[in-house]
């Protein structure tokens, strides 16, 4: 029987620079997720602030985690554990 990792959600904004840095780290990682661009949906941007208590993207999700944005990610990756909320 295998565990299937949770979804991985990004929250972005078109020419975030974070935003590029947080997907390209999961891409080295070959961490499959959900693009989801808040910068044209005022509606969407509002819940994300609420449910995050960021104003800021990328704000990232495992499941229905917030992990936080670039900073918090590359903390996660460099301590190992990313791959544990990964269950890797």
């Amino acid at each position: 029987m295998t565990i299937e990792a949770p979804p991985i959600r990004i929250y972005t904004k078109p020419l975030c620079s974070y935003c590029w840095r947080a997907k390209l780290l999961l891409k080295r990682r070959r961490v499959p997720y959900e693009e989801i661009s808040v910068g044209h949906d005022a509606r969407l941007r509002s819940w994300l602030v609420e449910v995050s208590g960021q104003r800021t993207v990328p704000q990232v999700f495992v499941g229905e985690r917030s992990l936080g944005g670039y900073s918090e990610l590359k903390e996660l990756d460099r301590s190992g554990e990313l791959d544990r909320l990964l269950g890797r």
